[in-house]
C-alpha cells in the first residue's frame, strides 16, 4: 500500500493563523508513516522551522499546484483562485453544499480537474457528528467579542492573542456599563458550550436557548436581551431568528449581535439581517443607529486564538488523517462530494451541515 502523501498548504487568507495539524502532531503522523510535505506560511502561529525539525519537507507556498497527483492538499479555509482546475484531493472547509456564494464555482473546478473536496464540515461519524471542529472556540470568541463590544472594550483592528489574555480583558470590563442580559442561541452544541463558557469568564449568566426554543421561537423574548449569539447552524430551512422588521420593533432591546455561523448568503441563514461579514480590520457593523444595534460577524474567530484552537482541532483530526483511506468518515465526506457535484445548481443546497457548530 502506498504510503498518503499529505501536503500542509499556506493559507492565502493574511488573517488565518491556524493550522490543522500541529508539529508535535505532525511528528506523529511521519512516525506512522506519512510523507508531509509542509508549505513555508509566514502568518501561521507554529514557525515553518518547526514542522522541519519533526522531519516534514518544507517547500514554498502555494507550490501545492505542482504536487504530485497522488498528495492529498490539506488546509483551512479558502483556496485561491487559480487554478481553475483541480486535479488533487483538497482536505479544507469547502463552504459548498448550501449554496454560498462561489460554492458552484468551487465545484466546477473540482469537476474540470478531476480533483474532489474532502469538506472537514462533513468529516463525520455514524450518526453524523463532527469528528474535528473549532466550534467550542468559535463560540467563544463570538461570545467574548459581543461582551467587550457591549461594554465599550472592544478595539479595532483585532489582533491573535492567547487565552489568558482575552479572559484579562473580560474579567477587566466587568463592571463597565452595568449589568446587561445575554441570550445563547444553539447554547448545546460545540459553539453553544464555547459561548456559555465566555460568558461564565465575564461574569454574565445567559439565558440559554437549543431546539426546544428555536421551535416555537418567543421573538419578542429574544430582542428584550441586551447581547445575543448565535451558535446555531442550520440543516433544513427554518424561520428566520430575527428579521428586517424586527430591528426596527419600537421596544427592541438588542443592542449586540454575535453571528458566530456566518451563513450570510446561503438559504439556510437565520439572522438575514446583513449580507456581508465583518473583518478584523472593522470588526463591527452598526445596522441601526437610534436605538444603535451593532453586529460582529467574523467567519474565522477561532484564528483569534490560533494556538489553542490549533492545537485541539489537530488532536482530533490527526488519528483520522492517519488512518486516511477511502471508507469511514473520508468515504462519507467523499460520498457527499459526488452527490453535490452532481446537482450543482438549486438543489446543491439541500444538504445541511452536520452539526451545530461554528463556521471553520
Amino acid at each position: 500500500m502506498t504510503a498518503l502523501h499529505l501536503w500542509l498548504r499556506h493559507e492565502v487568507r493574511a488573517t488565518e493563523r491556524r493550522t490543522p495539524v500541529v508539529p508535535d502532531d505532525a511528528r506523529r503522523l511521519i512516525e506512522a508513516g506519512v510523507r508531509l510535505s509542509v508549505e513555508d506560511c509566514p502568518q501561521r502561529v507554529f514557525p515553518t522551522r518547526d514542522y522541519e525539525a519533526v522531519g516534514a519537507r518544507i517547500v514554498p507556498a502555494g507550490s501545492w499546484t505542482s504536487a504530485p497527483d497522488d498528495a492529498v492538499v490539506l488546509g483551512l479555509k479558502e483556496l485561491p483562485d487559480e487554478p481553475g482546475e483541480l486535479r488533487h484531493r483538497h482536505v479544507f472547509f469547502g463552504h459548498a453544499y448550501k449554496r454560498q456564494p462561489g460554492a458552484a464555482a468551487l465545484l466546477r473546478r473540482f469537476d474540470a480537474g478531476g480533483g474532489a473536496l474532502l469538506d472537514l464540515e462533513y468529516l463525520v461519524d455514524d450518526d453524523g457528528r463532527r469528528l474535528a471542529a473549532f466550534g467550542f472556540w468559535a463560540g467563544y470568541l463570538g461570545a467574548a467579542l459581543a461582551v467587550l463590544q457591549h461594554r465599550g472594550g472592544l478595539t479595532a483592528p483585532l489582533v491573535p492573542t492567547d487565552k489568558d489574555e482575552l479572559d484579562a480583558a473580560l474579567r477587566q470590563t466587568e463592571h463597565a456599563r452595568g449589568e446587561f442580559t445575554a441570550l445563547v442561541v444553539g447554547a448545546l452544541g460545540r459553539s453553544g458550550r464555547g459561548a456559555r463558557a465566555a460568558f461564565a469568564t465575564a461574569g454574565v449568566d445567559p439565558t440559554c436557548w437549543d431546539l426546544a426554543q428555536t421551535r416555537d421561537l418567543d421573538r419578542p423574548a429574544l430582542l428584550a436581551h441586551d447581547v445575543m449569539v448565535n451558535c446555531v447552524l442550520a440543516t433544513t430551512p427554518v424561520p428566520p431568528f430575527v428579521r428586517e422588521q424586527d430591528l426596527d420593533d419600537p421596544v427592541r432591546r438588542l443592542r449586540t449581535l454575535s453571528d458566530v455561523t456566518c451563513d450570510v448568503g446561503s438559504p439556510l441563514n437565520v439572522l438575514p439581517v446583513y449580507d456581508r461579514t465583518t473583518e478584523w480590520a472593522d470588526p463591527v457593523r452598526r445596522l441601526r443607529k437610534d436605538p444603535p444595534l451593532d453586529l460582529i460577524a467574523i467567519d474565522n474567530l477561532p484564528s483569534l486564538l490560533p494556538r489553542e484552537s490549533s492545537v485541539d482541532f489537530s488532536a482530533a483530526l490527526t488519528p483520522l488523517l492517519a488512518d486516511f483511506g477511502t471508507g469511514g468518515a473520508w468515504g462519507r465526506c467523499l460520498d457527499r462530494f459526488h452527490e453535490a457535484s452532481r446537482e450543482p445548481g438549486p438543489d446543491a443546497g439541500r444538504f445541511g451541515a452536520p452539526g451545530e457548530d461554528g463556521r471553520g
